[in-house]
């Protein structure tokens, strides 16, 4: 019996010693496994702060580049600029700047011209349709109101025609054909002046080089021999007023055959209007006979 009672003891003691160092084992497991667990997050924030600060040194880099290239670009801007003002001092201040004097009138005239015609443009679909309800509900005075009120060479038309309805359709139609050749000439109007300078331009700029080569010759004659810097200067100076001359023709030119263009344009819409303005007059008075 106390055989027994000494092995279930000692079975007890490596059973509880056996638990006890499983125990252990764990705890040192877990202790690992804390501490692996610590070292990855270190490794981790230690990536994160690297990533962080390459992205700040290259948003400081962009930063830079950008503040680098902004005076670079200001600096070639300043450059261009000074290199026009020193070609037109080079090419000389009398006819250059009665070629500058021909670009600013001409760019005036152009630009208000523009402005003109495009306030001048009317929806003709619209107008007829807003004339033809009115001579339907309040008559011819109605239609005078609606042409009154709008804008633009095409209502002009109209109201004349409708001044001119009592007197007969023969008559509309002769204010009609009448009142649009006025229209037409306001149309047209500076257009001239437009093209004296686009043909201005180029030939002040010609006479500027013969000038020019007048005067290198001039030159060669005085110092009596011929240098190659002398005379290439003397021709430089004079073909830089031919350059800014046929410069300024290309650019009022364009914008003289936009303002043809859009003249043209006004015309025929001014043309097909009054015809369908008598259409709709002739159509007015056979209904009056009916009714």
């Amino acid at each position: 019996m106390k055989k027994l009672l000494t092995v279930c003891a000692l079975c007890g003691f490596l059973i509880a010693g056996l638990t006890l160092t499983a125990h252990a084992q764990d705890d040192m497991a877990m202790d690992d496994t804390t501490a692996t667990m610590e070292e990855a997050d270190a490794m981790e924030s230690e990536t994160d702060s690297a990533a962080a600060a390459n992205e700040m040194m290259e948003e400081t880099s962009a930063q830079d580049v950008v503040d680098e290239a902004a005076p670079a670009e200001q600096e070639e801007s300043r450059e261009f600029t000074q290199q026009i003002k020193d070609t037109f001092i080079d090419g000389g201040p009398f006819f250059m700047s009665f070629v500058l004097i021909c670009l600013i009138l001409g760019l005036a005239l152009c630009i208000e011209r523009i402005i003109y015609l495009n306030m001048a443009t009317t929806n003709k679909t619209k107008l007829l349709k807003n004339v033809e309800d009115a001579l339907s509900s309040g008559g011819v005075e109605a239609a005078k109101d609606v042409c009154r009120n709008t804008r633009g060479p095409i209502a002009s038309i109209f109201y004349q025609g409708l001044e001119r309805y009592d007197e007969g359709i023969e008559m509309v139609e002769k204010s009609v054909v009448s009142y649009g050749s006025v229209q037409m000439g306001l149309l047209e109007k500076g257009v001239s002046w437009i093209s004296l300078f686009i043909a201005l331009a180029p030939m002040l700029g010609f006479m500027g080089t013969v000038i020019g080569m007048i005067d290198a010759f001039d030159a060669i004659e005085a110092a009596g021999d011929i240098s190659p810097s002398l005379v290439a200067g003397g021709i430089k100076i004079a073909l830089l007023t031919t350059v800014f001359g046929l410069i300024v023709a290309i650019i009022l030119q364009i914008f003289y055959n936009y303002i043809i263009a859009k003249v043209d344009s006004l015309v025929n819409d001014m043309e097909n209007a009054s015809i369908s303005l008598v259409d709709l007059l002739v159509k007015h008075e056979l209904q009056n006979k009916k009714a």
